[in-house]
């Protein structure tokens, strides 16, 4: 049975007291260990939940919970202690004067010996595939390094919680697929929770399970299969589904019937040599 990492208790926010509420009456849980990915049009409200989750913003209305402690203006460095956030553009993350200083930053504000910050800058660089990088000043790397080393930086602090919020939305397909690969990776073996915010189909169907926002409250919440099998839904409230799903609709409008709905590539054809082998 996993255990309750972060609860959003009736939550509700909004940018001033003129604004129209962002979030409204919002209850969801996420738990340790747990892959979930956020989804919905843009103004939904899905990386305001991110700033919440992090304390760069606090509810007017509601709670919030981080590893059983209520999120405030007292706690919140407790708080950003269990919880690291990756951005869209890197460059607003980058303070030191080399990777190795960039990492180090965050280390040395919590006041984390050098002995440790020296094992700990050696682990997570090679964790991201960066440590022939270390001495290089990080505007001269590329986009997908960029990344790398943000995250180095945020796995650097030991969080329970990462958060993307639309971190690969600057990178290119390949250097999206290598980013969520190490991501998902590290997850895995450091026992992480895992909250993606994006766009990006591909990364929506590796997650364990899906919140998808519309307007302020949650739409749906489910598994990445049983959202995606909602496609005129989620296109009735102006998203995307996977160009997999398409092509299954497609064969079930001429009587091919599936025996489950394709996420990918490989389902796909798996389920088309299922459908040859019976003719």
């Amino acid at each position: 049975m996993r255990r309750e990492l972060i609860e959003f208790r009736n939550v509700s926010f909004r940018y001033d007291e003129q604004s129209p509420w962002v979030l409204k009456d919002l209850s969801f849980t996420i738990y340790e260990g747990e892959f979930v990915a956020i989804i919905g049009h843009n103004g939904s409200g899905k990386s305001t939940i991110a700033k919440l989750v992090n304390g760069l913003l606090f509810p007017q209305e509601g709670e919030i919970l981080i590893n059983g402690i209520i999120v405030n203006e007292e706690t919140i460095w407790d708080i950003r202690r269990e919880v690291g956030m990756v951005f869209q553009n890197p460059d607003n993350q980058f303070v030191g004067a080399t990777v190795q200083d960039d990492v180090a930053f965050g280390m040395e504000n919590r006041g984390i010996p050098r002995e440790e910050m020296v094992k700990r800058i050696e682990e997570t660089l090679q964790a991201v595939q960066m440590s022939d990088y270390r001495l290089t000043e990080p505007h001269r790397l590329s986009g997908g390094q960029k990344q790398r080393v943000a995250i180095a930086s945020v796995l650097a602090i030991s969080p329970k919680v990462l958060i993307l919020d639309e971190a690969t939305a600057m990178l290119d397909p390949k250097g999206r697929k290598e980013i969520m690969g190490t991501v998902s990776e590290l997850s895995e073996q450091r026992g992480l929770s895992l909250i993606t915010i994006t766009h990006d189909l591909a990364e929506v169907v590796q997650a364990e399970r899906v919140i998808v926002m519309n307007q302020g409250e949650i739409w749906e919440e489910a598994t990445p299969r049983e959202i995606f099998s909602k496609r005129n839904e989620l296109r009735d409230i102006g998203l995307d589904v996977p160009f997999v799903a398409i092509l299954a609709e497609g064969l079930k409008q001429v009587d091919l019937k599936l025996t489950k709905e394709p996420l990918n590539q490989e389902e796909l054809l798996e389920e088309l040599w299922i459908l040859h082998s019976k003719t």
